[in-house]
């Protein structure tokens, strides 16, 4: 039932407002005594406007428009009513209201009538799917709960027909609270004219594109100072019209962030794992203390961006660097000896056996409070420093260092660590070793003559090349024992078995030749009573021997095989094994052993060698002596020395060695003068 006053509202205009099916309303000025505009009073409101302001007009008339929606006066609503009196032009306006007063999402349509307007207000929730229908308003709902925020946006175009901006026309409440508003100071306004934040320029040419191309457009876009992440997506609904949807997907955000840090971490585990058992493999295998530092070197890279690695030793109180890979020149200097006392972070890891890790060049430089005396950080920005524990013992400390800084992780802490004990019982193992090289070398030399006497006549020169394991030590020897002026004998041999009881038996049996050879025993009686030694004393050793008395004056030599490969003899381009009948090797019962005696030609040179040099269980005898005899041959000359290092360089025998190789060459100047007294 439409009300209002029959003077106020002819009654054509009032038949016209009642067939209207939305809410029409016809209001009066309310002027000051200045006759400026103060208020409106209403005057008449149709049935469809009573239904959907949902009071009856009988409250409603009569009543001025701040009494019925006092709310609404500081909108901007009054002052268009009073432009559309005072101007006389008509005036559109859409408006979400969501108050006590009224509620809904209009389109007014204002138009001056007398001292005051006629006002049409379409319920633009109901007219979305029809008019006098509930399915605009399920639409809403709908669009409320699908998303957070949703906005429909009008293009406003310019005389050319380009977008300059965008009119919102509809704005649901989040919507509006994303951007810090209510609905009422959105609706109706451009985005770009009346922005409601930064992104909305921002957006706009995105906006624009869609609504020009009709390709859909989204955005993942975090809150700026919070955690809070939108989604936005934009697609078009109509020629003039962009849809545009705010979804939080902070959550799962949050969960997918959370899902690629743990694969992250799990990879960086594993590829912590494979570096460790891949430097454990290496330090397995690793045999002398630079193969260990090589293994510990390569931490470098799998540690995901380790800059440098230093081993410091702890020696009578201090620490000495051992090793380094990616240091600075003046921090090497630094470390070359550091005292256990000074503040360095390494000195206390030794002392204690605790692991300390830096993640700062702050935390560094507060471990060394004198910047005097302190060591240089170089360029690295994170330390992890290490024990090198192995057995109870601390040989000393591991340094690590970092080019960005870093938080050890517990599982980092834990690969580091696994990683510094299995380095410290690889090089404990290594430096062990290295010991017992040491001293197994030092056997060797103390077993084989430090100098050997110079022959009238004749030059000679030895090598000796030892092939040992650990405290392994050859049985290989040489000697050259000058037994009167004109004589001298050439002795070389090969006791079976590498260990210290074969460089034992090999240093009786050198002993025991040069006594016989010095008691002036022909050269076959030398080797029976050295066969006969050692059966008397080492009667489970056996050894070969190759024993070539020369006589210089004469031109000659009287040779006696015991099991040994012969003498290659060299002369006038050729070179040859002396045909020589061999004895059995020394340790064998009842042997016999005969001399043979061969002329030595002016300029002839002789070699003698172990069986190391030509053969293994890989390489023939004759294969090996036919590569001697080719090397000789291709010599430039017979000066010793020279012919040594050309047998050697041309790769005789097997490659790699397995064996001990002894090697001495004679070259016989003038036999004939040797010996010779001047005048």
């Amino acid at each position: 039932m439409s009300a209002g006053t029959p003077d106020a509202v002819p009654a054509d205009l009032r038949a016209l407002l009642e067939a209207d099916p939305h809410g029409c309303a016809l209001a009066t000025a309310v002027r000051a005594g200045d006759g400026a505009i103060v208020d409106f009073t209403l005057d008449y409101l149709n049935e469809a406007g009573s239904r959907f302001l949902e009071r009856p007009a009988a409250e409603l008339i009569g009543r001025t428009y701040r009494q019925l929606w006092p709310e609404t006066v500081t909108d901007g609503s009054l002052e268009l009513y009073r432009r559309v009196v005072r101007d006389r032009v008509p005036a559109v306006r859409t408006v979400y209201y969501d108050r006590a007063s009224v509620s809904g999402h209009f389109e007014f349509r204002v138009v001056p009538y007398g001292d005051g307007f006629v006002a049409r207000f379409v319920d633009l929730t109901k007219l979305t799917l029809g008019s006098q229908t509930e399915g605009g308003t399920r639409l809403y709902d709908a669009l409320d709960a699908a998303f957070d925020g949703f906005a429909l946006l009008r293009a406003v175009r310019d005389d050319t027909g380009a977008i300059v901006d965008f009119t919102r026309e509809w704005v649901n409440q989040i919507g509006a609270k994303l951007a810090g508003r209510i609905v009422e100071d959105l609706l109706g306004r451009g985005i770009v004219e009346h922005p409601a934040s930064p992104s909305d320029l921002e957006l706009f040419p995105h906006l624009r594109t869609v609504a020009e191309t009709g390709d859909t457009w989204h955005l993942q876009l975090t809150v700026p100072g919070t955690t809070q992440v939108w989604e936005l997506k934009a697609a078009r609904v109509d020629a003039d019209a962009v849809a545009v949807s705010y979804r939080d997907i902070t959550e799962q955000v949050d969960q997918r962030r959370q899902l690629e840090q743990s694969v992250d971490r799990a990879r960086v585990a594993a590829d912590r794992t494979n570096a460790l058992q891949t430097v454990t493999a290496a330090l397995a295998a690793a045999g002398t203390p630079e193969e260990v530092y090589l293994a510990m070197g390569a931490v470098v890279r799998p540690t995901a961006g380790g800059q440098g690695v230093a081993v410091l030793l702890a020696e009578q109180g201090r620490l000495v660097l051992s090793y380094h890979a990616g240091y600075e020149d003046h921090v090497v200097r630094q470390l070359r000896e550091v005292p256990l006392s000074h503040p360095y972070p390494a000195t206390g890891v030794a002392r204690t056996g605790e692991p300390r890790y830096l993640s700062s060049p702050e935390e560094f430089a507060a471990a060394q409070p004198d910047p005097a005396s302190a060591v240089s950080g170089g360029g690295r920005a994170a330390w992890a420093f290490l024990p090198l524990s192995s057995a109870g013992q601390i040989l000393g400390t591991l340094v690590i260092g970092y080019r960005e800084p870093r938080d050890f992780d517990d599982d980092e802490r834990a690969n580091l660590v696994a990683f510094s004990r299995t380095a410290a019982q690889a090089l404990q193992r290594a430096l062990l070793y290295e010991a017992q090289l040491s001293i197994a070398a030092d056997l060797q030399r103390a077993l084989l003559p430090a100098v050997l006497p110079t022959l009238p006549g004749a030059r000679h020169a030895v090598r000796y090349l030892p092939w040992t394991q650990g405290s392994e030590v050859g049985g290989d020897w040489y000697d050259v024992i000058q037994i009167s002026a004109d004589r001298a004998a050439l002795v070389i041999g090969d006791v079976a078995g590498h260990s210290p009881q074969a460089a034992a038996t090999m240093g009786q049996l050198r002993s025991a030749l040069r006594a016989y050879a010095a008691d002036g025993y022909p050269p076959a009686d030398v080797i029976r009573r050295a066969n006969e030694h050692l059966l008397r004393y080492e009667p489970l050793a056996m050894a070969t021997c190759c024993y070539l008395e020369l006589h210089l004056r004469d031109g000659t030599a009287t040779v006696v095989l015991a099991g040994h490969p012969p003498p290659i003899l060299s002369t006038g381009g050729h070179a040859a094994p002396l045909e020589v009948r061999p004895g059995p090797p020394l340790g064998t019962r009842r042997a016999s052993y005969h001399d043979h005696t061969v002329a030595l030609p002016a300029g002839c040179g002789l070699v003698l060698y172990t069986d190391g040099l030509i053969e293994d269980r890989r390489y023939t005898v004759d294969r090996g002596l036919s590569e001697l005899c080719l090397a000789i041959q291709a010599a430039p000359g017979l000066d010793p020395e020279e012919l040594v290092e050309h047998i050697l360089r041309t790769g005789v025998g097997p490659n790699p060695r397995r064996d001990d190789v002894a090697i001495l060459v004679v070259t016989v100047d003038d036999p004939g003068q040797a010996g010779r007294s001047p005048g």
